[in-house]
């Protein structure tokens, strides 16, 4: 399609252009407008680029420390492809696959396993595979995006129940009407404020309305629980799938959903993202199956040890200055600032001193929420945290110190 074309019989033709091209200039113009605004409003995002090694690192989702750590990679090195070449089901199906699915279902307590390339990747295809138009998904409010995402994606009925409120759920199932599959669905840990699901009530709740129980372990596998198992095994409790997450406490890359057989073939024939994505790199699977092994060694139990070590050290330092934490069991811990633009300035000054602690802003937390987030690790020491609690305490005046606030 082309504007301006030339008259039949003018003398000079006019100069004839792409449309398309006055479009593409007019969508970029309106997309640089958007960001534009969002700058004017804190909200604007850059690449942070690697930490500094002068800098301490309390941005990290590697709460064991394992993911620059040599012991994942020396029984590994040179043993394994780093690519697998094509999807599990077409010719990229490795022996390491298969052991670490075996390992993931062992350490899980459950009876089989699915690897997939991230836990977006996992919670998008077990909702999507599970759910469908004749089905109705009940959510928490502040679950994380890729749960969010999988449940739109679903095209299922989703209702969202208010943050960590399991009467609202019961609620809600019990007015919910006729469906094909009820399915609840949560975070065992939130990554943004550091608490944690009531499993168990949740679990029951799900038991009476028949419902499918299924829980993203991201930030509880490693940290919560005998040699790191995760919440659900801390407080004994059963989900029909789990979503384990390897690149956090495990400190690889990619995830895995666990659950019986019939669920996992289920899922392995119809979870899209699973069928049509080049399996994990066999490399991967065997440093991740090395860390799973990690943590049932006394190292592993060390370095759990270390880890909830410097979560007391920091949650009694920061009650000491009024915070008192949400959860004093969780590496995460959310110090809420009054705006994006007050978040941004925090971690600006939290850095000038030799600490880098991301801002949060929305739209991964809610409007309102935004926050400097705190995660200590095993790796931490303790003059570490010392020495942020001391910052902190220095620019306090840089900070609104109010308790974060979860509709």
């Amino acid at each position: 399609m082309w504007l301006y074309r030339p008259r039949k019989g003018h003398r000079k033709p006019i100069p004839a252009y792409p449309a398309y091209l006055v479009l593409l200039a007019l969508s970029l113009k309106q997309l640089q407008e958007e960001l534009d605004d969002l700058k004017r409003n804190g909200l604007y995002r850059q690449l942070a680029g690697r930490v500094p090694d002068r800098v301490v690192n309390f941005s990290s989702n590697d709460y064991l420390g394992l993911a620059a750590d040599p012991a994942l990679l020396l029984p590994v090195n040179g043993n394994h492809p780093v690519g697998a070449g094509a999807a599990r089901l077409i010719r990229g199906d490795f022996p390491q696959h298969n052991a670490l699915e075996a390992d993931v279902a062992a350490f899980k307590n459950a009876d089989a396993a699915l690897l997939f390339s991230s836990g977006y990747q996992a919670n998008l295809g077990a909702l999507t595979a599970l759910a469908g138009p004749t089905d109705i998904i009940f959510s928490d409010a502040l679950n994380h995006a890729s749960i969010i995402d999988g449940c739109r994606l679903s095209r299922a009925t989703v209702k969202v129940y208010p943050h960590l409120d399991a009467a609202n759920l019961a609620k809600q199932l019990t007015e919910s009407g006729e469906y094909r599959r009820r399915i609840i669905v949560t975070d065992s840990v939130f990554g943004m404020d550091g608490d944690e699901a009531p499993l168990e009530e949740l679990a029951s709740i799900a038991a009476k309305y028949d419902a499918l129980f299924v829980v993203d372990e991201a930030h509880a596998t490693g940290v919560y629980g005998h040699e790191g198992r995760g919440l659900l095994a801390a407080t004994q409790t059963k989900a029909d799938l789990q979503i384990t997450t390897f690149g956090k406490a495990l400190g690889t890359f990619g995830a895995a959903v666990s659950g019986c057989h019939t669920l996992i073939d289920y899922l392995t024939n119809r979870a899209r993202p699973f069928i049509f994505t080049t399996a994990l790199p066999p490399l991967i699977c065997a440093a991740t199956s090395q860390a799973i092994n990690l943590l049932q060694q006394p190292e592993g139990a060390a370095r759990l040890g270390n880890l909830k070590r410097n979560i007391t050290q920091l949650t009694s330092g920061l009650a000491a200055m009024g915070l008192p934490s949400q959860n004093p069991h969780s590496p995460i811990q959310p110090i809420a600032c009054a705006s994006p633009q007050a978040a941004l300035q925090a971690s600006a000054t939290l850095f000038e001193d030799g600490y880098f602690a991301q801002a949060i802003r929305p739209p991964t937390v809610p409007d309102g929420g935004s926050r400097i987030r705190l995660a200590v690790n095993a790796n931490h020491q303790p003059q570490d945290v010392a020495g942020l609690l001391a910052m902190l305490k220095k620019n306090r005046h840089s900070f609104t110190y109010e308790p974060i606030q979860n509709a």
